[in-house]
């Protein structure tokens, strides 16, 4: 029997189906569990949930004489009714950078902690729920909706030691980005997100020493890294209903169109749509970001070499629409104006791919800081334009991402 009580009814045994409200609202990435930690009570009533579903035939009923909220036949009817609220409380109203930063680094965090989660269960021999995963790809979706740079771009700032969990992250939000590019339906775009989420699932069972190796790889410690696709396909395989493309991607975002890619060699008109997409996601995360064995670079520089890189490599097509997702110079790029100031690429303005929104800073011709102003190039009455991407590792500005993100730190 299917119950929605008061949060305040939960108790020890009970299992939970669904928790009325938000993925963001809740400390868990997961529903579908039973109640076994007291501490699990506390989190839940710390947050702002004040309803849940529970499965009386899995777990604890309410105690007798106890009433609860509502009750339901189905889980089609909990589903719908879930849906609906969910439905109601998305926002997906286009909004500035400086706006969407602060919800996109809430989803960020916990997006992080539930990758964190699956690789642990998936570790545990435990099957990949992508039912849940979808609820997380619907919040990264609607944060790239709202603003396509903001998570994206947040989602590169991670820390050497959170790349494997936040790559993931990365990658589901530029295939949301780039599947809205390609103009594919609100479904292909879903499944897109999933396939980006766990397109490295694989890499949970990887050696750490191997993974996080700080030195140049050993031809049999990249033989072993060779493996992760697989690794993750029989993953993804063991669990229930995981779509084709989820599969597909997993297995084949390492192919090359000239068929020196891994683990099957696959040729262009081999290589499905999809996967190619996430060829491009994943190469352009890796780059910018930084790695146990080197420093990230440049984005708008990642994306002159992937240039260089395109053919033998990638569909050339999908690489140009990725660039439009992104932006020749994409959020937290450095470039230097014609009047020799030097500023930092805050979002994409729409109208040129060329006239992004910069926040100046500093001067080249004084050579010193300079109050920070917001220029949208895009204006008609704006003088300046872009003369030259600058490579930030030359200057040096240890601000440089919180000049854009407003975030300390990274993830």
């Amino acid at each position: 029997m299917l119950k929605k009580i008061s949060v305040h009814q939960l108790a020890l045994g009970m299992h939970i189906k669904e928790f009325c409200g938000s993925w963001m609202e809740h400390p868990f990435w997961r529903n579908g569990f039973v109640l076994t930690d007291p501490d699990d009570i506390a989190r839940i009533l710390a947050s702002s949930i004040k309803e849940v579903w529970i499965d009386s035939g899995k777990g604890l009923d309410v105690p007798a004489g106890q009433a609860a909220v509502s009750e339901a036949e189905s889980d089609a009817q909990v589903e719908a009714e879930l849906q609906s609220a969910a439905i109601g409380r998305r926002e997906i109203a286009p909004v500035s950078t400086e706006v969407e930063i602060q919800r996109a680094a809430q989803i960020c965090l916990q997006s992080k902690q539930a990758v964190i989660s699956m690789f642990q269960e998936a570790r545990m021999g435990k099957a990949v729920d992508t039912g849940s995963a979808q609820i997380l790809v619907q919040e990264i979706s609607d944060s790239v909706a709202r603003n396509p740079g903001a998570l994206i771009s947040l989602a590169r700032l991670k820390t050497a030691d959170d790349y494997t969990y936040m790559h993931s992250v990365a990658v589901c939000a530029m295939m949301v980005a780039l599947a809205n590019q390609l103009g594919l339906g609100e479904e292909e775009t879903r499944l897109a997100g999933l396939a980006g989420l766990m397109h490295d699932l694989g890499k949970a069972m990887m050696p750490m020493e191997v993974l996080n190796k700080p030195g140049k790889l050993t031809d049999a410690e990249f033989s072993i890294i060779k493996s992760h696709p697989e690794e993750g396909h029989r993953l993804l395989s063991a669990g229930q209903d995981v779509p084709a493309m989820v599969l597909d991607v997993c297995l084949h975002h390492h192919e090359k169109t000239d068929g020196s890619g891994y683990p099957k060699g696959l040729k262009a008109e081999q290589i499905s749509l999809y996967a190619k997409m996430g060829a491009v996601c994943d190469v352009y995360d890796a780059i910018t970001s930084n790695r146990p064995y080197k420093a990230g670079w440049d984005p708008a520089e990642s994306l002159r070499k992937m240039a260089e890189w395109c053919k033998g490599h990638f569909d050339f097509k999908i690489f140009q629409a990725f660039v439009k997702s992104l932006g020749i110079y994409p959020t937290g790029s450095l470039v230097k104006l014609t009047s020799g100031r030097l500023g930092v690429v805050m979002e994409q303005t729409g109208k040129s791919l060329t006239t992004p929104r910069v926040k100046v800073f500093f001067s080249t011709k004084s050579n010193m800081r300079i109050l920070p102003e917001v220029i949208d190039l895009s204006l008609s009455g704006s003088t300046e334009k872009i003369v030259s991407r600058e490579d930030p590792a030359k200057w040096r500005f240890a601000d440089l991402n919180e000049l854009w993100s407003g975030q300390l730190g990274t993830h």
